[in-house]
Formats: C-alpha cells, sequence, structure tokens
C-alpha cells in the first residue's frame, strides 16, 4: 500500500505558475504510473497528466498539454506536475494518484490510491 501527500497549491494570477508535489510513502514507489487529476465542486474527476513507473512516458489531457508538465524522482519518491501559462479554467483541487497500469492511464477507476488534494485557484 502507498500513502500520498499533495502541496504546492495555492492562488496565483492567471498566466503564472505554480509546481505541485506528490510525496509518497509505504511501498515501493516505482512500482507505480502516477497520475494528476483535477476537481471542481459538481464536477467529474479530471484527467490532467500520467507518468510511467520510471518516467519515460507521459500523458496530457488536452486542456493542458504545452503549459503543465509531470515528472517524478523515484529517489525522492515525488511526483511533480509543473503548471505554466495558468488559466482561470485551472481553478480546481488536485489530487495525485498511483497504478499499477505499467504507463499509467487517464480512467480514474484504473487507480489504487490516492491523496487528499491540494487547492489550485486561479485568478483573472
Amino acid at each position: 500500500q502507498v500513502q500520498l501527500v499533495e502541496s504546492g497549491g495555492g492562488l496565483v494570477q492567471a498566466g503564472g505558475s505554480l509546481r505541485l508535489s506528490c510525496a509518497a510513502s509505504g511501498s515501493a514507489f516505482s512500482i507505480y504510473a502516477m497520475g494528476w487529476f483535477r476537481q471542481t465542486p459538481g464536477k467529474e474527476r479530471e484527467f490532467v497528466a500520467a507518468i510511467s513507473r520510471m518516467g519515460g512516458n507521459t500523458e496530457y489531457a488536452d486542456s493542458v498539454k504545452g503549459r503543465f508538465t509531470i515528472s517524478r524522482d523515484n529517489a525522492k519518491n515525488t511526483v511533480y506536475l509543473r503548471m505554466n501559462s495558468l488559466k482561470p479554467e485551472d481553478t480546481a483541487a488536485y489530487y495525485c494518484a498511483g497504478t499499477r497500469v505499467y504507463s499509467g492511464t487517464s480512467v480514474y477507476r484504473e487507480y489504487d490510491y490516492w491523496g487528499q488534494g491540494t487547492q489550485v485557484t486561479v485568478s483573472s
């Protein structure tokens, strides 16, 4: 089993940047592909990005492609989400998640472990 804790959220102006971190503990981090999802009240959880176990493969939602970058440091048991050129529509609670699907997946039901979330608010 793995425990996930996100950090790095906050309030930022449109056009600004944030870097989210997700620290893992409790199990071998490198056996899990990792993903980031986001959710706003009343909406379903939305896929943002995923990264494979060793970091060689990444996948992004079209809405963030070219602006967000997912990365991981297996030595530090941490996955990151660098968010540039933020827009008000990026405002959401952001969650990291772990899956045994090797390359990661955009399907939230295939993730076994979730963090508690960190809020990102982008003002216009």
